[in-house]
Parts: C-alpha cells; structure tokens; sequence
C-alpha cells in the first residue's frame, strides 16, 4: 500500500510540473500573463481616431510627420522642442510583427527637420532599431498610446495600423509575457520590450532587448 501511495504520488506530482511547464510555454514562447503590477494600462489615454492624418493602413508606415505638430497639440503634450528633454529620460524597445515577419519601425518619428535644424517630440525615435526614446523636461507618466499618436499609427486592442482582428489573430506582449489591457494606455517604463504580434507569431516572442551601456 505505501508502495502504490508514493506510485500515486509521483504521478500526480509529475502531471503538476507538466501542467505548470505548458502554461510557461503556451503563447509562443511567452513566460505568462502580465499583471496589472507588471505591466499597468493606467496611463494617459488617447483619442487616437480624432488625431490628424492616422495612418490605419497594412504596413509599411513611415514617420509620419507633416501633422506632428497638431497630433501634439491634440494629445496635450508638449510642442516640438530644438533639445531633448532630460529630467524623464527612458527607452523601450518595440518590435511589430506581420505573419511572423518583422515591420520597420522607421527613424525619426517624432521629429521634424526645418531648415538646418530638428525639432523633437517628447517621444520619438533616432534609428531603425526599434528603440522609443521618451525624453521630456517634465517628469511624467506616458503610455504607448501617445506613441503612436506621434507616429500618428493607428493601435487598438485588435488592431496596429490597418492589422486588425478579425480576420487574423492580434496579441501583445510586454517583457515576454501575454498582456491582455488596454495597450493605449499601457505605461512606458526603462527597457520593456513590447512586441506586437499579428497572423501567424514568430518562432520566438522577443523578451528582452541588448541595451548597449548608458542607454
């Protein structure tokens, strides 16, 4: 009777690490669900259907910066500045994926060039890397709604651009894991890596970003 007792121990114990290893590795390759700890969608929200030129279109999108200034204007944040902010100084790291391909998220978003000199959005990016720069002379809470009203792209919770749900399935995930808010008003915080994933995911959510030092 022990015998069969620890038998019947084992088999249970072994159907619990099977049960805990699926729900780690179901969702593509995510680590779990985000919590409203983790990964809070208590910031500023965005009215992003009123934004001037929306781009609700399938990829490519570019910067977008012609009505930068109204989008601005409507969104409440600050206008074009010639510096860069620096008392709320963060990064994030966005990737957008199309049936399992990667979307270009182009240079120079929130930033607009007159004559011989830039004028830059509190939030923007540099380059093509994906990196979303959030640097402002204010201390404040931004979400990822707000980028993409600078971007002037169209985000939903079924849809980036013209990329909605229905027809193909739409997921976001913060840090790796499955967030299931309100992604417009998802609070931007140091280094998450957000991924926007819609059709068919790719072989592996990214997780993380290699930050290169001081940044």
């Amino acid at each position: 009777m022990i015998l069969y007792g620890l038998g019947a121990s084992g088999i249970i114990g072994l159907a619990v690490v099977l049960l805990v290893l699926f729900v780690f590795n179901s969702g593509g390759g995510s680590h779990g669900v985000c919590s409203a700890k983790d990964c809070p969608d208590d910031g500023p929200s965005v009215a992003l259907a009123n934004l001037a030129d929306l781009k609700e279109t399938p990829p490519p999108w570019g910067p977008n910066s012609n009505s930068l200034p109204a989008r601005l204007k409507a969104m409440k944040l600050a206008p074009l500045q010639t510096e860069e902010g620096s008392l709320l100084h963060i990064h994030q790291h966005l990737d957008i994926f199309n049936d399992g391909k990667k979307v270009n998220v182009p240079p120079a978003i929130g930033i607009r060039v007159r004559g011989n000199r830039a004028e830059f959005a509190e939030l923007h990016t540099h380059d093509a890397d994906g990196v979303i720069h959030v640097e402002s002379f204010r201390n404040q809470t931004v979400s990822l709604g707000q980028f993409f009203g600078v971007w002037g792209v169209n985000l939903a919770k079924n849809c980036v651009g013209g990329l909605c749900s229905p027809p193909g399935p739409f997921k976001i995930y913060v840090n790796g894991d499955l967030f299931t808010g309100d992604p417009i008003k998802l609070v931007l915080q140091a280094h998450q890596e957000i991924a926007i994933v819609y059709g068919k995911p790719p072989a592996d959510i990214p997780s993380s970003y290699d930050w290169p030092p001081g940044e």
